[in-house]
């Protein structure tokens, strides 16, 4: 028996943050009730969770608010895990080492450094990154989700790359099923 691939509670934890922030406390609990993630209410999680929680919650959300609401609500909980990174898990020393780095070295640093513990946030799923013109990050959802989910990387990536590579960068998304998964390409103009 396979066990559940797990993930960081912060993709949890910030899509309800998310949520609250857009549609205020006394509605975000009412709709987390309305779409059968009640349990969420005044119990977020403290330590990883299964990924399947997490996907539940963005399929619920895309089913209830639609794609345009979802997205948003995933992008901002994306960049508010990349403000929770960066003041508590990026040590501050690895961080004014990587800001003095021109920026496709830092790039390549950082991204390498995520690679090793990729996995608290893709789960079952696959991170890559390249060093092309221009950079390129790829995560490939293997969990049954909507491609809605991809806006969560993107948010994530983009303030983590903003804050420590260069503030002026930007990612054009190109998220997609392809057969049985979900690839979520991502060009960084750094």
């Amino acid at each position: 028996m396979n066990t559940p691939s797990r993930i960081g509670p912060n993709s949890i934890i910030q899509t309800v943050a998310a949520l609250e922030a857009t549609y205020g406390k006394t509605k975000a609990e009412t709709m987390l009730r309305k779409i059968g993630q009640g349990y969420l209410v005044q119990n977020l999680p403290k330590e990883m969770v299964e990924e399947a929680k997490f996907h539940s919650l963005v399929i619920a959300l895309q089913k209830e608010i639609g794609d345009t609401a979802t997205s948003g609500i995933l992008k901002e909980s994306g960049e508010r895990t990349a403000r929770y990174l960066l003041k508590v898990r990026i040590p501050w020393i690895f961080q004014k080492f990587v800001k003095l780095l021109p920026p496709r070295l830092a790039f390549k640093l950082f991204l390498f450094a995520i690679s090793k513990n990729a996995w608290t946030f893709a789960g079952s799923g696959e991170f890559a990154y390249s060093m092309n013109r221009p950079p390129e990050i790829t995560v490939k959802v293997t969990f049954p989700t909507r491609p809605v989910v991809g806006n969560f990387y993107l948010g994530t990536f983009t303030a983590l790359l903003q804050e420590l590579v260069n503030p002026k960068t930007t990612i054009k998304a190109d998220i997609r099923m392809e057969k049985n998964y979900i690839r979520c390409h991502y060009l960084c103009e750094i």
